[in-house]
């Protein structure tokens, strides 16, 4: 936090900051600005909600920082950066860049917002380094929509590739040392990627579809097909580290030679290779064995935040909203430790008070949950301070659900 306290220019947001990065270190089974603000003993959210849609701070000079930190740590002469994308599934329409798209966190067409990173992987571990969120052409043809959201003028649509030869070229500009560069399909088949890196003497494993066609000495063919016309003999399987099943292993053809790895058949995909600039005839055999690593605490369905290894724990989140109630103790809220008023009648079916009344509703299964963890199990603050957060967020509950029916009410 020393490292990046100058990108702050209030003692206030660079207290919330850490509060937020410890909050990422901590073992919470769900991580967002309520459960964070809990955590660090806040009456409210609204801190961090201030903290990462409102306040003034350099987020780019913060992943700057952070970069440093992370190859400072983990700097190996087999250092490889990895780009992969992950989606961040959405129930609206107003997230920046969320539409209907297919993402790998549901493993199909979802509403959801997806966002490209870019990890540094050593034999010493690996974390995120950079971040761009991929903002589709719905978004950048829509003039008004860009705006109302946020997005200043100079964002065009740019590609996921594009992304990524954007984040690459900007670690390497910093001076990261890295001789190869990894990635799947949707990478691997974009032509511009592939020659931004040859330019740059950056090696690449890039997977890339069996159909997809290359253009090694000799001609232009299909992946499958260049692969078939090498004999079994000419193909090696060197070790890609331990896994969660012991050994992993890649089969690698004779490349340089072909720009071609893995066996390609009509349901899988190759890796085109290429090596970098002064690599040694003795490793031609051994490209990187290193498979994507797991994101560093990227978000998922199971509504896990990231980790501050990931840069994105620096990112403006656009799905912070207001609550029209107030936090425990003010006015228009009850007391933090009434009771909780409900009718025998009511409680077995957990009814809904209307918000006028002042009353909230029973709680419910995760509720309960909530408050054995917190009170039980991990005991970090006094009871009389989780009761007054369970208070709080089923009366803001309450107040959501009253609001969203009165909404689809009035909807024609």
């Amino acid at each position: 936090m020393g490292r990046i306290a100058g990108r702050f220019g209030q003692v206030e947001p660079r207290r919330r900051a850490r509060a937020l990065v410890l909050g990422l270190l901590s073992d919470l089974p769900r991580k967002n600005c309520w459960t964070l603000a809990e955590h660090a003993g806040d009456a409210n959210p609204y801190g961090l909600q201030h903290l990462l849609s409102r306040a003034g701070w350099d987020a780019d000079a913060v992943r700057d920082d952070l970069r440093g930190f992370v190859v400072e740590h983990l700097h190996h002469q087999d250092a490889v950066l990895v780009v992969d994308e992950t989606g961040d599934l959405k129930k609206g329409t107003h997230t920046v860049g969320v539409q209907r798209q297919y993402t790998g966190t549901a493993g199909r067409i979802e509403n959801s917002q997806v966002a490209v990173y870019l990890a540094y992987a050593t034999p010493l571990g690996h974390a995120a380094i950079d971040r761009e969120l991929y903002v589709p052409r719905s978004w950048t043809q829509d003039a008004g929509r860009c705006r109302a959201a946020g997005i200043p003028d100079t964002v065009a649509f740019a590609t996921k590739p594009a992304l990524a030869a954007r984040m690459i070229g900007r670690a390497l500009d910093a001076g990261v040392a890295a001789s190869w560069v990894a990635s799947d399909e949707v990478y691997g088949g974009n032509p511009h990627l592939r020659t931004d890196l040859e330019r740059r003497g950056i090696g690449y494993v890039l997977a890339v579809a069996c159909d997809h066609r290359l253009a090694p000495h000799g001609g232009k063919f299909r992946a499958d097909a260049l692969v078939a016309k090498f004999p079994k003999r000419a193909w090696q399987k060197p070790s890609a580290g331990a896994g969660a099943k012991g050994q992993r292993f890649s089969t690698t053809g004779p490349w340089p030679t072909s720009p071609i790895r893995g066996p390609a058949t009509t349901n899988s995909s190759s890796a085109a290779t290429g090596a970098p600039v002064n690599w040694p005839s003795t490793a031609a055999t051994q490209p990187p064995g290193f498979r994507c690593p797991p994101w560093c605490g990227s978000p998922d369905a199971d509504g896990r935040s990231r980790r501050p290894s990931s840069p994105a724990s620096a990112w403006p989140d656009s799905t912070n909203t207001r609550s029209e109630a107030g936090p425990p103790g003010t006015a228009g809220s009850p007391s933090p430790c009434s009771p909780t008023p409900s009718s025998p009648s009511s409680a077995p079916t957990n009814t809904h008070a209307t918000p006028e009344a002042g009353r909230v509703d029973t709680a419910h299964c995760n509720e309960i949950q909530h408050l054995f963890t917190a009170l039980v199990v991990r005991p970090g603050h006094s009871p009389a301070h989780r009761l007054d957060w369970s208070q709080w967020r089923r009366r803001h509950q309450a107040r959501s659900q009253a609001s969203h029916y009165h909404r689809q009410a009035t909807q024609p």
